[in-house]
């Protein structure tokens, strides 16, 4: 059944930092597939895992469009701590530490998880996903429903979210920018970020997208794969139909302030998600574990419960 709820404040308290297990992999070409209808080559996505309990499932977080794994690092620790669960955050393909390709399908991010979730004995598991992260969190409960023991969208539903989205514009403004070799990280940011303020008047969503700033061979580049991204920026802001449900418990947690989610989305939402509830963060915009992390967490462990 689709229910509304409201979040709660859990109040910060000490936290012991868990054991880490790390894998970095190198930035590296890999194959398009997948639009021929042949399996989608996976990549060796680039993530991080923190010790917990191996007899309870796992949390996974994955991050959004011009996002990192390290979106979630303090909170992945509280979590860890809090609930003894094994935690993982994860790069997706062309974003963060893992690899470039040209194939930005909803199809290979789910393969790409369909092959690490086992190789590293968390599935099932808790999957929490925000926007494009909670697009491919869906698509994978609802087409491998026995990797998934639960499921949580972050800000997202199951529908083309195009119409309330910048995420086109973003990617043709960072495209736009060209750093001179031999600049130094202060003035590289300083002249992105006067670049972007033309588009982009919103201080946050800019120091957002200046976190792919990275020094490379003596320069100042995007570890984005903005090729990748602007070839299908429209078909990551889609969503696929689909036709089977996921049964297993889900939660849409949702920014109060933020407008991603319509009430117009709720019976699709309700169709492939039958047993959902919705969350609301009223203080949050789009980036809910950003804007107010303790509710998020409060939230999770509300779910979990």
């Amino acid at each position: 059944m689709l229910s509304w709820a409201r979040t709660w404040r859990l109040l910060p308290g000490g936290l012991e930092l868990p054991r880490i297990c790390f894998s970095r992999v190198p930035v590296a070409p890999s194959s398009s597939s997948g639009r021929s209808g042949a399996k989608p080559r996976s990549v060796p996505l680039s993530y991080k895992l923190l010790d917990g309990e191996a007899g309870r499932p796992a949390l996974v977080f994955l991050h959004g469009l011009f996002g990192s794994k390290t979106n979630f690092n303090s909170i992945a620790k509280a979590l860890a701590q809090q609930t003894g669960r094994r935690v993982l955050t994860v790069d997706a393909r062309n974003h963060g530490d893992s690899p470039h390709s040209p194939d930005m399908s909803y199809e290979a991010m789910i393969q790409d998880l369909q092959d690490l979730l086992p190789q590293l004995g968390l599935a099932p598991c808790v999957l929490i996903g925000h926007s494009m992260g909670g697009k491919t969190a869906m698509l994978l409960a609802l087409q491998r429903p026995e990797l998934v023991e639960r499921l949580v969208a972050v800000d997202i539903s199951p529908v083309n979210t195009i119409t309330s989205s910048n995420f086109p514009a973003y990617v043709a403004a960072m495209k736009a920018i060209d750093i001179p070799e031999k600049m130094s990280r202060s003035s590289a940011r300083r002249l992105a970020d006067k670049k972007l303020s033309s588009l982009i008047q919103d201080t946050a969503v800019r120091e957002f997208l200046l976190t792919n700033l990275v020094e490379a061979d003596g320069r100042f580049v995007w570890r984005v794969n903005l090729d990748a991204l602007a070839q299908h920026v429209d078909e990551i802001l889609a969503f696929p139909p689909q036709q089977e449900s996921y049964p297993g418990p889900t939660l849409f947690l949702l920014g109060g302030k933020s407008d991603f989610v319509h009430p117009s989305h709720h019976p699709e939402m309700k169709r492939l998600f039958p047993g959902a509830q919705i969350q609301i963060v009223p203080d949050a915009g789009h980036w809910v574990h950003a804007d107010c992390p303790h509710d998020f967490m409060a939230a999770i462990r509300g779910f979990l419960a």
